[in-house]
């Protein structure tokens, strides 16, 4: 995991006084929503509201005209289509409408594209397939409002499509029946953030006359898992949705969830929209990306429990398959970003393979974001096509980045920190070379870590838990808090569940607390008993025979007393000294190590033999500051060329024993200090 800079959120003390006084709140909610910016008397109100009022889903533009073309083709039993998408929020939005107008009794069926042989929304064969079949009608889900072409031609065909949406709208309307899409500059809605499941949600309300509860009673757990897998902000009526549904999920779901909830171990659990997050939809979205997302669409169609559970099997082997496929990928990226210092050291990361699965490159495209704190694209290639997949970090639009580069792409959409791609193998050399002087022209951006605020541990109890459960669900928009926990001295290590985990004691003051780091071997743990060191936690509810306890989640880790701002400082340097950019004098001898400095860190790794954590654990332990992480690096390096260490699989390996270097044969020190005017 990258390095990142912790920035903890402004509160208002006063304000969240007022806030728990006038709300009747706990002090610590109340804290958190002030943190969050909810402080408007209306907006705490709406936020705790149990009997959420939706909007009139008449106030959709078209509404009307869809629902009086949906209702003809049912009373007329027309036969029609719903096309949907291959991500779980595209999948979970078939369902809803298939299996709603079933139960009108209509002549229904769903089209969901191949994620690899079709790709996304519409395409032309398809339709051509539809009106063989007879299709007279084809309702989107998930998808539509850019498929003015396909639109075009299902009309010539003599088919009539109604587009139900949630994607940005573009110049101009597909000429559709009608056009349900939120974003629409006709739709002046106080709220418009649904995930295609919602904008479905609010068709089939719709159709129900405006009634909202017997839709949420059928389906709400469909609709929640949806909404969750899309990560659209938990606000407003997504956070009613949400709450629907996971109630119904934890008393009374579909076969198709009651059998992934067995299937992923969770079935006597109590999951909160956290758990949804991480047990359902990763395997309803693996479908789609691994086999075929009708696999999963079925599961959440089954009459019965049996069924459910077979289909459900193979759903979770394709989870299990996906999982393969992204730790392949991953290495393979990872051993060729680490042997070619250009792309490890470039702004924005640009990696190519070889057949690697369209269905995993943008969890890899996340991963290797995570792993180096940078914008990355991952590309596929199949011959001489390649299909990207990008991720970035707050503060660098990765959209904005690509679109700059448009006209070496044959197609590109997205947005601020997520985007896709289709780019020709000749052009990717230059393609990287502009998308990195694109990133050249915005400010630095370095990957953050934000806190709600800092936490007591001795106010870490039961009490606590209660006080976070109010705030649920967490998710896109409304996080999990994240504490921070200051100065703390680490007691002891504990491996435990195979060594895979660890059970860490801290001690602040006079209180001790343990926390768990998850998929965190010893091995890989950088800090020793005795450090004093900062974390930023979650604090869970365990429960066990009744008896309910504060569960603390290790999310991040520092050592105490490191300036954030220094040691990025210091650490931008470097990286643009390795793009072998232009270089100040001043930065050039900041960065050459003097002779001294370098004997110091070649007797720190004799002393170690092997160093397999990184730098800046490295100079905490040699006590060297910070701000010199550029010089530490710079040093590396040097050694290294000299052949007195060398790297295997990101260790340092001292192999310094019984030789001399002579320094002044470095092209590393010798290119410094040209820089500097040859000043040593």
């Amino acid at each position: 995991m990258s390095r990142k800079k912790w920035l903890t959120a402004h509160i208002d003390k006063e304000l969240a006084a007022q806030v728990a006084e006038n709300h009747s709140l706990d002090p610590f909610t109340a804290l958190i929503l002030v943190s969050r910016g909810i402080t408007e008397y209306e907006d705490v109100e709406e936020f705790f509201d149990c009997d959420f009022s939706f909007c009139d889903p008449y106030l959709i533009a078209d509404m009307e005209k869809a629902v009086e073309r949906i209702e003809k083709a049912i009373n007329e039993k027309e036969k029609i289509c719903v096309y949907g998408d291959y991500d779980a929020d595209g999948v979970t939005a078939t369902a809803l409408m298939y299996s709603y107008l079933s139960s009108r009794d209509a002549d229904v069926m769903y089209y969901i594209p191949d994620r690899i042989s079709e790709g996304y929304g519409m395409n032309c064969n398809a339709i051509t397939s539809l009106h063989e079949k007879g299709v007279k009608l084809i309702v989107t889900v998930d998808n539509g409002i850019s498929a003015i072409e396909e639109i075009r031609y299902a009309n010539s065909l003599g088919i009539e499509t109604v587009v139900t949406d949630h994607h940005q709208v573009g110049k101009i309307l597909p000429d559709a029946v009608a056009v349900i899409d939120p974003h629409r500059e006709d739709c002046n809605l106080n709220f418009k953030d649904w995930a295609g499941v919602g904008v479905a949600f609010k068709v089939v309300c719709a159709l129900e006359k405006g009634v909202y509860s017997d839709v949420l009673n059928q389906y709400a757990d469909i609709i929640a898992v949806g909404t969750i897998a899309d990560v659209v902000d938990l606000k407003d009526e997504n956070r009613a949705i949400v709450k629907y549904g996971v109630a119904k999920i934890n008393s009374n779901p579909c076969n198709g969830i009651n059998a992934l909830r067995q299937i992923a171990g969770v079935g006597e659990k109590k999951l909160n929209a956290v758990g949804v997050t991480y047990s359902l939809a990763p395997r309803i979205n693996a479908a789609g990306r691994i086999e075929s997302a009708e696999m999963a669409l079925k599961l959440l169609l089954c009459d019965d429990l049996i069924s459910a559970l077979q289909i459900g099997e193979q759903v979770d082997l394709c989870n299990r398959q996906r999982h393969e496929f992204e730790s392949e990928i991953m290495d393979s990226a990872v051993k060729h970003i680490e042997s070619n210092e250009q792309l490890k050291y470039a702004r924005v990361i640009v990696v190519c393979g070889e057949g690697w699965h369209h269905g995993v490159i943008g969890i890899v495209a996340a991963r290797i974001t995570e792993k180096y704190g940078k914008p990355t694209i991952v590309i596929t290639f199949e011959g001489d096509e390649g299909t990207g997949s990008a991720r970035s970090v707050n503060g660098f639009s990765v959209y904005d980045a690509i679109k700059s580069c448009e006209d070496l792409l044959t197609h590109f959409g997205g947005h601020t920190l997520a985007a896709g791609l289709g780019i020709k193998r000749e052009n990717v050399q230059e393609f990287f070379t502009r998308i990195n002087e694109f990133a050249g022209t915005v400010p630095d951006s370095v990957p953050t870590l934000l806190l709600d605020c800092k936490l007591n541990p001795a106010y870490i109890d039961a009490s606590l838990v209660e006080s976070l459960e109010t705030l649920e669900p967490f998710g896109a928009g409304n996080p999990q808090p994240l504490f921070g926990i200051f100065g703390v001295r680490l007691e002891n290590i504990r491996p435990v569940g195979e060594g895979k985990h660890l059970r860490l004691t801290f001690v602040k003051g006079n209180t001790q607390f343990v926390a768990m780091k998850f998929s965190t071997t010893l091995a890989e743990f950088q800090f020793c008993e005795g450090d004093t060191v900062d974390l930023a936690v979650r604090v869970d509810k365990n429960e066990f025979r009744g008896e309910v306890k504060a569960s603390v989640q290790v999310r991040d880790m520092r050592f105490s007393g490191v300036d954030d701002e220094t040691f990025f400082k210091s650490q931008l340097l470097y990286e643009k000294y390795k793009r072998r950019e232009n270089l100040t004098s001043h930065e050039a001898r900041f960065l050459t190590p003097a002779r001294e400095f370098l004997l110091g860190v070649f007797n720190l790794l004799k002393q170690y033999k092997q160093w397999q954590y990184d730098v800046e654990t490295l100079m905490i332990r040699a006590k060297c500051p910070v701000e010199r992480y550029c010089t530490m690096r710079v040093s590396l390096d040097v050694l290294c060329e000299m052949g007195l260490i060398k790297y295997e699989n990101e260790h340092i390996i001292f192999d310094g024993d019984g030789k001399k270097a002579d320094l002044s044969q470095s092209e590393i020190l010798n290119n410094l200090n040209q820089m500097q005017g040859g000043e040593q």
